[in-house]
């Protein structure tokens, strides 16, 4: 008896279905460390499929990579959005909410950190996509440090991605219940007074 041919997914579904796989895995385990057969195997599908979606593992990396990138501006709009043309009250909202995904149990920090280390070549696609993520995130703290009349708004901004950075990094070096990491927003909250001029 043979075994019944699988019904044909649509295209777009079949995507949102290898990526969803892909996601998990690369975040949870490292890009390097996950092959192209554990995605298969995590999606259900055959290879096939998925090199039908995607032409290599690069371009599946750069959609995982750019759907991280879609959801931290929707995270940091959602945070803004809460305090209107409040930048202070705005940045340490983003910072209040960062602490509470950093303290999730499933929280592996920065995916973008992450794959900057496992993608040391400056020219490569993977590496340039990290790249200009972060120069957008410099643009858009240095936007809000500007609003609120920091002395020395690009000095702030750097401070403020350190402490972003830093966030990240307790989380997996001392665990999402690190003290630390509560302590977050409150110390934005000092930073960014001393920052304003008397």
């Amino acid at each position: 008896m043979t075994e019944a041919k699988r019904p044909r997914v649509p295209r777009e579904k079949a995507q949102e279905i290898i990526l969803n796989a892909a996601e998990e895995l690369f975040y949870q385990e490292g890009i390097h460390a996950v092959s192209v057969d554990a995605i298969v195997e995590r999606a259900g599908m055959n290879k096939m499929s998925v090199y039908r979606q995607f032409s290599s593992k690069t371009d599946l990396i750069l959609a995982y990579m750019t759907r991280k990138q879609d959801v931290f501006w929707q995270e940091w709009e959602e945070s803004i959005a809460k305090h209107p043309n409040q930048p202070r009250e705005q940045l340490i909202q983003f910072f209040a909410d960062l602490a509470a995904r950093a303290s999730n149990e499933q929280f592996r920090g920065c995916c973008f950190i992450n794959v900057a280390v496992e993608f040391p070549d400056p020219v490569h696609p993977v590496r340039e996509l990290v790249c200009s993520h972060q120069k957008r995130i410099r643009d858009a703290f240095l936007e809000r440090t500007t609003a609120l009349g920091a002395a020395h708004p690009c000095e702030l901004a750097y401070t403020l991605i350190l402490l972003m950075e830093g966030t990240y990094a307790d989380s997996q070096t001392y665990g999402t219940d690190s003290a630390a990491i509560r302590m977050v927003p409150a110390i934005v909250e000092k930073v960014l007074d001393q920052a304003l001029p008397n």
